[in-house]
Parts: structure tokens; sequence; C-alpha cells
């Protein structure tokens, strides 16, 4: 009798680090082993970037991390020209915006848009079913960066497959956040921080290791 096929081993989330505002900061976290930056270009944010200054600090991190611009109220035409000259891998969409601007986007770039936990229960034109091809669901807290996480046992029975998660993670809550949601990446900010847009480079290495082990 032929042995019983191995289980495989649940797939360990990619990893982003978000806002990310400097060369060091960039190298410290793919060095830690990170898949993704997050960079901020949304003017109501403490950690906001210029293109130019996310284009070196993304680049320095080497080919294989992807770099995720992220924007909030900006037109169409500053969010693909702040892409195109910060060399971003993706762009990653919050608040409300029409259908057709999130098409827009994704002829360009892999989008990730970001929901709410309300998406996902009063049928919004953001919620995941509503999303066209090139665009993933990103679930954050209401108030992102704020480092408050989401209720995730009440999310588990409507989190989106695939889905990525934000909102309040960090070294000590991450590995809980993963077994309940099963995300397909992790994403954090201000509980990695020494302070607003400074990374705490033991913070960074224990998120990522934290995520690894989960």
């Amino acid at each position: 009798m032929p042995d019983p096929p191995t289980p495989h081993p649940p797939l360990t989330p990619r990893i982003k680090v978000c806002g990310t505002t400097s060369v060091r900061d960039a190298v410290l976290a793919a060095e830690a082993g990170a898949d993704a930056l997050g960079f901020i270009f949304a003017p109501v944010s403490r950690r906001r970037v210029s293109p130019t200054v996310a284009r070196e600090a993304g680049l320095s991190a080497g080919p294989v991390v992807a770099r995720v611009g992220v924007f909030l109220g900006q037109g169409l035409d500053e969010v693909l020209r702040t892409a195109e000259a910060a060399r971003l891998s993706a762009v990653q969409l919050h608040g409300p915006l029409p259908d057709l601007y999130v098409r827009e986007v994704a002829r360009y770039y892999p989008v990730l848009r970001v929901l709410r936990p309300a998406d996902l229960t009063t049928g919004t034109d953001a919620s995941p079913r509503d999303l066209p091809p090139g665009v993933t669901p990103m679930l954050d807290a209401p108030e992102p960066g704020g480092g408050v996480p989401l209720d995730w046992a009440a999310l588990a029975p409507i989190f989106p497959r695939g889905a990525w998660l934000a909102g309040g993670l960090g070294p000590e809550n991450v590995a809980q956040a993963i077994t309940v949601l099963r995300p397909a990446a992790v994403d954090a900010v201000s509980r990695l921080e020494a302070s607003p847009g400074v990374k705490d480079p033991e913070r960074v290495r224990a998120f990522v290791r934290a995520a690894k082990e989960a």
C-alpha cells in the first residue's frame, strides 16, 4: 500500500513593512526578510515621502522586494505619475473611489484595495465581490496607522480568501492574526516604529520572524 500523501503545509503569508521613509529602513526590512515595502504618498500622513525618496529607498532594497505606493484622495493622474516616478510595483488605494478609477489604475499596476470591516457586510462598491481583475482586497482598521487591531474573531467567517491584513499588527500579535484569518499577506506600520516614520530594527526583525513562524 502506498504511503498516504503528505499534507501541504500552510503557505507563509507575504510580509509588508509600510511607512518606509529612508534607505536605512528599506534595507533593514529587506534584510529582515520582508517581501514588500510600503511608501505613503497620502498628504495627511506623517510618514509621507516624495517619489524621489521612495524610488531611492525602494530600489536600495533589491529587485525581489515589492514597492507599494499608498494613496488617499489623490487624483488619477497624480497616482499614475507618482507610481511611475517612484518606480512602484503596486498601488494601494484607500478611501471611497469610483469603480472606474480603480479599474484604470489596475490597467497599469496591481492594486491593493483597502476595505473596512463594514465593507464586507454592507454591499458597498468597495466590497470584495465587486473588485475587478488585478485588484486584491486588504482589510485595514478605520484609522490606518493608528495601531489598533481589528476584531479578528468577528472577521473570521467573512474574511475574503486571498485578502491582505493590516491594522494594529506587530511582533506581539501577528502570529495570532495569521492563525485566525490565514491572510495572504500581513502589513504593519506603527507597531514597528521607534517614532513616526522611523523603524525600530528589533521590532521589524521580530515582526518578520513571528509572521514566518506562525
